[in-house]
């Protein structure tokens, strides 16, 4: 391992993005040229999808992806609180409607995305990926192997998109929640997932063994450099999440009439619940066999009495009232 601030090109990786957004270029092109109903990539919209690859450059790249990797808890944390609060959102607000509809049309993806992007389900998920990145063994194995680092960046990143995805919404055929509740789930969001920092902040040893030579590259200990990024990670969560959750109360409705109004259709909503019945197929009713001919299961068809069969129901009657 060279030193903490000796300059890395990381041409892998910016081939790695470059490639990808010409992938994306290309795949949008086609699928407007082959769909019914195109919907045309806008240029701002692409421009925040490159913003996007550019980002996860500078956050995997020299020196801030070097920093996080050997040499301390504050640039990892940092790192990670970049690619969830700012590349998840741009990616997704950048991406093109006909790649995230056909993305997102198999019946499988479809399925989880419909589960997971209930606001109290988002909220755990993101909480069990970003307290589970973070586990000493992995932040070990990501210090020691290229491949582990872009893997626990991508489920960080997969993370944030799952957090913003129902306040953005951009999924065909699922509904955002309306403006108050967008509001509330943002709030849950910049508490729960962060609550590992008061770890960070309070416990007397540190965590990570990777990190243990901070002091020569930030000129802080590690239990310090542990401590700050425990104050790094919360108030980068409460500071964006709760300044996106009182833009939302600012635009929701005075009146309390169903908490605001709903998000407009568009023909991507429609065909996606279509296409949701067609994987259903239709529903069949078969009717319940009739048992021993009778009108109904357990009834006679002489009397309609339930499980009193025919001969019985003429012996009580022939027998007349009983003495006395």
């Amino acid at each position: 391992m060279t030193g903490a601030w000796d300059w890395h090109p990381h041409l892998l990786l910016w081939g790695v993005l470059v490639a990808v957004g010409v992938a994306t270029v290309l795949a949008d092109r086609r699928l407007v040229r082959t769909s019914p109903h195109p919907v045309t990539w806008p240029r701002s919209r692409a421009l925040r999808f490159a913003a996007g690859l550019v980002l996860i450059g500078v956050c995997m790249g020299w020196p801030l992806g070097d920093l996080a990797a050997h040499w301390a808890a504050t640039a990892l944390v940092f790192q990670r609180s970049l690619l969830v609060l700012a590349v998840a959102p741009l990616l997704l607000a950048g991406l093109s409607d006909e790649l995230i509809r056909r993305l997102t049309r198999p019946a499988g993806v479809d399925a989880v995305l419909v589960r997971v992007l209930r606001p109290p389900v988002a909220v755990v998920t993101v909480t069990v990926l970003l307290v589970g990145s973070m586990a000493p063994s992995l932040v070990a194995a990501q210090a020691s192997s290229a491949a582990a680092r872009a893997g626990l960046a991508l489920v960080v990143l997969v993370a944030g998109i799952i957090l913003w995805l129902p306040i953005m919404g951009r999924i065909p055929g699922i509904a955002r929640p309306r403006p108050m509740i967008r509001a509330v789930y943002l709030v849950a969001q910049a508490i729960v997932p962060v609550f590992l920092s008061f770890v960070f902040i309070l416990d007397p040893e540190p965590l990570y063994p990777a990190f243990a030579h901070s002091v020569d590259v930030i000129r802080l200990r590690p239990l310090n450099d542990q401590q700050v990024a425990g104050f790094v990670s919360k108030l980068s969560f409460l500071f964006v999440l709760l300044s996106v959750a009182g833009v939302q109360l600012a635009n929701a409705p005075d009146s309390d009439d169903d908490l605001g109004p709903e998000d407009p259709l568009v023909w991507a909503d429609v065909e996606r619940h279509f296409e949701r019945i067609d994987r259903r197929g239709p529903a069949i009713t078969e009717p319940v066999p009739p048992v021993h001919g009778s009108d109904g299961p357990g009834q006679s068809p002489a009397t309609g009495q339930q499980g009193i069969p025919p001969g019985d129901a003429d012996q009580d009657h022939d027998a007349g009232p009983g003495p006395g």
